[in-house]
């Protein structure tokens, strides 16, 4: 059994030597990918080569993608733009799960800094608009990005409109989004909030708040917690009466 075990990694590491987005790096990928399971195995394969991990499945045809260093893209994620596309940017160590869409057009960029990770099923869809998310955001599953929106002029089909932003969205670092959040069209997420599962963003979030609802609305603060020992949930203080928590602001 040692033998088996040493002769898959020999396996693995040899053909992830060679993996990239050429037609060669994505047949050496597949090769790789024999002997590793999806999700936990292959997600280990970005750390064998800078080039990172494109999984065979991925769908890849954008004009301007960069790739930092071990990055991870899992099985069936689509990375598409049309030739008026800005570009997208992975950051280094980024994670980007099975069944995610990250899709540009008419200028619109999408940027992931380092050590990001998003959960499946996640929408991107940049038009018009930009999506710019900081280091260390983790992005709960089913969640959905749209920095834009159609033209609601009476008497113009919405679809023969042309399309409108209030502005970029923007995930500051340390930022933590549960399950089906949606972003809308100019919103700020401060550095270090969390959003509850289920919540629709119209406005800016504070720094360090913990936003929740629809439209979410702050509830609290982190800086209510004492800091978690042991790996145990942190204590919350008492709210301080005198203390208003900051609500979400419009983006003008």
């Amino acid at each position: 059994m040692k033998i088996l075990r040493l002769a898959r990694d020999y396996w693995i590491r040899g053909w992830m030597h060679f993996a990239g987005r050429g037609l060669f790096g994505r047949f050496a990928t597949r090769l790789a990918t024999w002997f590793a399971p999806p999700l936990y195995k292959r997600n280990r394969l970005a750390d064998l080569n800078p080039r990172g991990y494109v999984d065979p499945t991925a769908v890849i045809d954008h004009p301007n993608l960069e790739l930092g260093a071990h990055t991870y893209v899992g099985e069936r994620v689509k990375i598409i733009g049309g030739p008026d596309s800005g570009c997208i940017q992975l950051g280094d160590t980024v994670r980007l799960h099975w069944d995610i869409i990250l899709h540009t057009g008419q200028g619109g960029t999408i940027s992931f800094g380092p050590r990001s990770s998003v959960q499946p099923g996640c929408q991107f869809v940049a038009y018009v608009g930009s999506i710019r998310v900081g280091s260390d955001v983790h992005i709960g599953s089913n969640c959905a990005f749209y920095p834009y929106n159609h033209g609601l002029a009476p008497g113009i089909l919405i679809a023969d409109q042309p399309l409108t932003s209030r502005g970029d969205i923007v995930l500051e670092d340390d930022v933590n989004l549960g399950f089906g959040v949606i972003v809308l069209d100019g919103v700020t997420i401060g550095k270090g909030a969390a959003v509850g599962a289920g919540s629709v963003v119209v406005q800016d979030i504070p720094a360090g708040a913990i936003a929740m609802g629809v439209p979410a609305r702050v509830l609290r603060m982190r800086s209510d917690f004492e800091p978690s020992r042991n790996g145990k949930s942190g204590t919350i203080h008492a709210p301080n009466e005198s203390a208003a928590v900051p609500q979400p602001t419009r983006a003008p």
